[in-house]
Parts: C-alpha cells; sequence; structure tokens
C-alpha cells in the first residue's frame, strides 16, 4: 500500500482558481538519438501539449514552435549567467538573439535565468538577481514584459524544517539574495519557480500522512507539503502574494539494485496523480483551489545522462516516440493522454527468447482467457507459423482485452508496446 501514499489525492470537491492551472513538460537533450525539432513537436501536438520548458533557447527548437500556439519558457544556461548577470549589454544582447527573433511567432511567455543556482552555482548567485533585473530591462524597452515573465527554478533543499510545512524557512544564508530577489518577482508579477521532487523525500520517509500540528492542515502527498513549505517560507519572509509555479516534478521508471522505487508502476501512479491535481485545480491546503502549474520532468528517457540508472529514465516517451508506459488519465482531458489515436499495441520483442515465447503464448491462450483460435491452422492468423507472430498476436489481444492497462504488455520481458498495427 506504499504506492498509495506517493501521491494520494485529497478527496475535497473542486475550488475555482482565477487562473486555471497547467501541465507542461520539461524537454531534456540528453539522447544519443535525438528527435529532430519538428518530430519533437509532432508529439508535443499529438499529445495535446501546451506548454514546454526549454533547457537552453535552441534556434531550430523555437522555430519548430513557432505558429503552434505552444507556451514556451526558454532558459539562461548557468554556463551564461555570470556574462549576463554582470553585464546589462550582455543580457540585451541575450534577449535580442533568443527572444525578440522569435516572438511573436513563437508564443515566448517566460525566461528561467538559470537553474538550481543556490545550491549548483553559488559563486554566480551574488549576480543572480542582477540578471534577472537585466533580462527584465531588456524585455521592458522592447515592450515585452507583460507577456514574458522573468524568473529562476530553485531546489526544493533551499528550504529547511520543511515538515510540518508551517516551520519552512528558506536557508538564512541565502537571505541577502532571497529577500531582493523575492521582491523582484513582486514588483514584475512573476512567480516562484520550485523544482519539487517528491521521489528523493518518499525515499526517506516512505510517504507522508500527517496533520500540521500549528495549523491543522492535513497532507496526504509529499507533492502537497513540499509546495506549501515554500509558501511558508516566502510568509516567513513577509511576502504573502509571490504566485508559484513548479518547474519539475516526476518519477524515474526504472533504477538500479539501490533504487527500489524507481519502477514503472510507481511513475505512472505519481505522474498520472499529479497530472490530475494539478488540472482539477485543488491546490494545496494551504492555498485550496490556488492553481499550482506543473512542468512534468520530463519528455524523453534521457540515456545519456550521468548518474544512476535512474537518471536516464525520467522520460514520458522514449526517443522513438513510444510512451514509457499508458498514463492513467481517463477523465482528466486530453493532455499527455499517450494514445490519443488509440494506437498502440502490444507485440513480442525482436530477438526474444523462443522459450519464453512460447512460455508466454502458452499463459496467455490459458490462464490468460485469449481466444486463440484464429491461429489454428487454417484460420486466418495461422501465418505465418512461427512462435514470434503467434505470440505478437496473444499478447497484443490480451493488451488490448485488459484496455491497455499498465503492465499488461510485458509477458515476463519478452512484449513491448508499439504503435505500428502488427495486423498490417
Amino acid at each position: 500500500m506504499a504506492t498509495v501514499l506517493l501521491f494520494m489525492l485529497l478527496a475535497v470537491s473542486v475550488v475555482s482558481a482565477d487562473q486555471n492551472a497547467f501541465i507542461g513538460v520539461n524537454i531534456g537533450t540528453a539522447l544519443s538519438d535525438m528527435p529532430s525539432p519538428t518530430q519533437m513537436v509532432a508529439l508535443l501536438k499529438a499529445q495535446n501539449i501546451r506548454h514546454v520548458r526549454l533547457y537552453d533557447a535552441d534556434r531550430a527548437m523555437l522555430l519548430a514552435l513557432a505558429n503552434t500556439g505552444i507556451h514556451v519558457t526558454v532558459s539562461v544556461p548557468n554556463d551564461q549567467l555570470l556574462g549576463i548577470g554582470q553585464s546589462n549589454a550582455t543580457a540585451a544582447n541575450w534577449v535580442k538573439r533568443n527572444i525578440i527573433a522569435h516572438v511573436p511567432a513563437t508564443n515566448i511567455t517566460a525566461i528561467a535565468v538559470g537553474s538550481e543556482v543556490l545550491t549548483t552555482l553559488p559563486n554566480a548567485a551574488p549576480v543572480l538577481v542582477s540578471a534577472l533585473k537585466f533580462i527584465h530591462s531588456a524585455l521592458v524597452a522592447s515592450n515585452l514584459d507583460s507577456q514574458i515573465k522573468v524568473s529562476t527554478p530553485h531546489a526544493s533543499s533551499i528550504i529547511l524544517d520543511s515538515f510540518p510545512p508551517s516551520q519552512a524557512f528558506f536557508n538564512r544564508s541565502w537571505d541577502p539574495i532571497m529577500v531582493p530577489l523575492l521582491k523582484f518577482l513582486q514588483s514584475t508579477g512573476s512567480y516562484f519557480m520550485l523544482n519539487a521532487y517528491p521521489y528523493y523525500d518518499y525515499m526517506q520517509s516512505n510517504g507522508v500522512e500527517a496533520v500540521d500540528a500549528n495549523t491543522l492542515l492535513h497532507y496526504t502527498n509529499v507533492f502537497d507539503a513540499v509546495v506549501d513549505a515554500a509558501y511558508f517560507a516566502m510568509f516567513y519572509l513577509n511576502f504573502t502574494n509571490v504566485p508559484l509555479v513548479v518547474t519539475e516534478s516526476g518519477w524515474p521508471s526504472k533504477g538500479d539494485s539501490s533504487e527500489p522505487d524507481a519502477t514503472n508502476e510507481n511513475a505512472n501512479t505519481y505522474n498520472s496523480n499529479l497530472i490530475r491535481h494539478v488540472l482539477n485545480n485543488t491546490g494545496t491546503p494551504k492555498h485550496p483551489g490556488i492553481a499550482v502549474s506543473t512542468y512534468v520532468y520530463e519528455l524523453y528517457n534521457e540515456d545519456e545522462r550521468p548518474g544512476p540508472v535512474s537518471e536516464k529514465n525520467w522520460g514520458l516517451f522514449d526517443a522513438n516516440g513510444l510512451p514509457v508506459y499508458i498514463l492513467h488519465l481517463t477523465g482528466a482531458g486530453t493532455v499527455l493522454a499517450n494514445d490519443t489515436t488509440n494506437q498502440t499495441f502490444c507485440v513480442a520483442k525482436e530477438g526474444a527468447d523462443p522459450k519464453m515465447l512460447q512460455a508466454a503464448l502458452d499463459w496467455a491462450c490459458g490462464p490468460g482467457r485469449v481466444d486463440c483460435s484464429p491461429m489454428l491452422q487454417g484460420q486466418p492468423c495461422y501465418d505465418p507459423d512461427n512462435v514470434a507472430a503467434h505470440s505478437t498476436y496473444a499478447f497484443n489481444a490480451y493488451f488490448q482485452k485488459m484496455s491497455k492497462a499498465p503492465g499488461t504488455c510485458d509477458f515476463k520481458g519478452v512484449a513491448t508496446i508499439t504503435t505500428t498495427d502488427p495486423s498490417k
């Protein structure tokens, strides 16, 4: 039952918010077989993804996104932050080259200046607020400041004593930066960007089901607790009206032996419930009904990312555009339905062990209760008469019969999901 605690949803009525929350996706590029920008945009359209965050301002990607209406957050990479934070002219040139050259055809709505700077690039922290202000000034000069917000994503680790949320506060050593940063966000109508990863908190705490004794607010999931901790930390510094957007959140679908919680099932549970929770505008216990728009980390599995196995497996899709798993999103809207055209099938893996295929085939036609009579000699699915073809028929019949539920196209590792109809 531990999986239930990954992201148990609050049973409350939907409260209308001033602005509906959205689900976006992050697009990383550490893939050995990177899809072209055109292919990526085609996948975004097919999945009805209307909000994306790029980790740079790649020209080819921005051109491919032109005239799609998709809301784009572009980023100033950390290695460019020092130059921009030290020079108004450098910032203006960056905006001219990466923003003005693409709007209005490309719907750029935000600029993320650096990423987790305070925790990963502390030597650049003193110029972070200057970088934000210089970028914003360049937008003002081009009359784009009302359309494009400027902020910077933070790791949740800058929040100390995060549970219960009411006790949370930012690491005080960052006050000389955090206070002017929050003043900037407040004065420009921008939002606090937070990277929230319950996966790591969950591994340490084995879930959250608790009442904050100070506020009597009831928490049933780590995501809400992390978001409210950020709200309380801002409140501690006397900022009560800065909205929050979660720029990264997700769950890995695969890990090594030391990462038992990184599974397909857990990733599907977390991301499916996260998406439903956000799109329902449920808000958090501290701010019910207040939208918490969130970007899922991430669109693709990135096989070239360094680190443990989990680092390579946060994606919703493989590089070829096939879903890693089919999200449980019935009734949650069309965004990220994974199978919007109902065109996924279950087939035998190429090169699979024939003995394992035969065992899986026997199970499907026996305990799996698949009608395998069309594969009998003289029947329409008899040819080609080999175990791979017959297994594909039986696997797909079972997969479709089970409504493509997660885990119903595995057969001990000899089956895989494809978008190519095996009957053709």
